[in-house]
């Protein structure tokens, strides 16, 4: 879907259709240049489909902070925001909502060791926020019943920068929305968070308040409430949300210090194997983290072993002799994987997705891989989407299915915890070395 519409988008530039122009900012859940140099973000995503239906191609304007954001929308300089903004009642009366496309809530996060139980606890405490912010507001409004309440707002800084400070122990507190709090809380395991601060509230896209604004924001929900159904949202919302993990501090903490201590003595080995058979040499680190914990000596009680637990026959196979010789192991693994990913259907055509099935298929074997897809074309489920076939792998434990299937029972669900887990582990290595090589 994200080629067509790079293609799509493109061509609709060529014959000169006019730009869309979408204001953002830079930030894991909106907008950001990815590892393959390329621009990236569920609200990218989302804008460029909108701007397939419009029929005109997108182009973006990235403001520094929220605050920028909103005034560069008032000012005239785009079409719509589409940057991770709360709908506000303040928001509301200068500026045109569009489609509440997700609900969050906010949270307070705080540093480590500092858990206050409500308001009054933080009427000492060093609170830094994001200028012209939703949090900004909600404190303001709370300032009416605890007047000692304060708190200093950052016009230049992003909620990320925030929990860097927080992290260092600079500041005590923050307001951020869940869905921030959850995606950062892998990159800084040390925060808490200890409140919710407001009733479930939904982000929408804003809109200049003028005759063009009004016209392109109605045509912005009545094409939303169709593609809220469509595989294409599901997938874009797979693709940035759909690997959060439920939060675990202990194995969080420790895989950040492991990635110091324990990773540096592999990581040629990871990037020569990752060369050599053209997969980003983090995704087999992550893997190998979720295998053995980068253990070459790991062994399991079912017999495979090693930094990539291979099992005899198929180390074997791949010409490994020693699996408890770390580079041979994962010049095994990563030579595995590979032959995996060309067994993928062709069907699955996006390639973040054809990794997520050759992982499954290493954790669970091929030939089930292939049962859940034949279950899903059974069952008229699409099973070259991902998000399908996290619904279909769980059924090859289910009696009633796995009679019917040729390689018979599984623990489907086995494979999807895997592969998220991996994701996990990958997106946290991608903020130690951004650069894939």
């Amino acid at each position: 879907m994200y080629r067509i519409l790079f293609f799509l988008t493109a061509a609709l530039a060529a014959f000169g259709a006019k730009p869309l122009v979408v204001i953002t900012r830079n930030a894991p859940t909106t907008y950001y240049i990815n590892a393959v140099n390329r621009p990236a973000g569920f609200e990218y995503d989302l804008a460029n489909a909108f701007g397939a239906y419009l029929k005109r191609p997108v182009r973006f304007v990235v403001e520094d902070s929220v605050s920028d954001v909103l005034k560069a929308l008032k000012r005239g300089k785009g079409d719509m925001a589409a940057a991770g903004l709360t709908r506000t009642a303040v928001r509301d009366q200068t500026l045109i909502p569009g489609p509440g496309y997700l609900n969050i809530r906010q949270q307070l996060v705080c540093r480590s060791g500092l858990k206050p139980k409500k308001i009054t606890d933080l009427l000492d405490k060093k609170i830094e926020l994001i200028a012209d912010s939703s949090y900004a507001e909600t404190f303001k409004k709370l300032k009416h019943h605890y007047p000692k309440l304060h708190w200093i707002e950052h016009k230049g800084y992003t909620t990320e920068h925030i929990f860097e400070r927080l992290e260092k122990k600079k500041i005590d507190c923050t307001l951020a929305d869940s869905n921030i709090v959850d995606i950062n809380r892998r990159y800084y395991p040390h925060l808490e968070v200890p409140l919710r601060l407001s009733d479930p509230e939904t982000l929408v896209w804003y809109f200049p308040n003028t005759p063009q604004g009004k016209a392109l924001a109605q045509k912005a929900k009545k094409w939303f409430e169709s593609f809220k159904k469509s595989h294409a949202f599901r997938q874009i919302k797979e693709r940035y949300f759909g690997h959060i993990v439920k939060y675990d501090y202990v194995d969080t903490a420790r895989y950040h210090k492991r990635i110091k201590t324990r990773l540096p003595r592999y990581l040629a080995a990871f990037k020569k194997a990752g060369k050599k058979h053209g997969i980003d040499w983090r995704i087999l680190a992550a893997q190998a983290y979720q295998e053995s914990h980068w253990n070459p000596k790991a062994k399991s009680p079912t017999g495979v072993r090693g930094m990539m637990m291979l099992t005899r026959a198929t180390a074997k196979e791949l010409g490994v002799k020693n699996r408890l010789n770390y580079r041979q192991s994962i010049d095994g693994g990563a030579k595995y994987l590979k032959n995996l990913l060309k067994r993928i259907p062709k069907e699955v055509t996006n390639p973040y997705e054809r990794y997520y099935y050759a992982l499954a298929a290493y954790n669970v074997g091929m030939g089930h891989l292939y049962d859940a897809v034949r279950l899903g074309k059974k069952l008229g489920i699409d099973p070259y989407r991902w998000h399908n076939m996290k619904k279909l792998l769980p059924k090859l434990a289910e009696r009633k299915y796995y009679k019917q299937l040729r390689y018979g029972y599984a623990r489907g669900s086995e494979p999807v915890r895997y592969v998220t887990r991996i994701v996990n582990y990958f997106e946290i290595l991608r903020k130690y070395y951004p650069n894939p090589s």
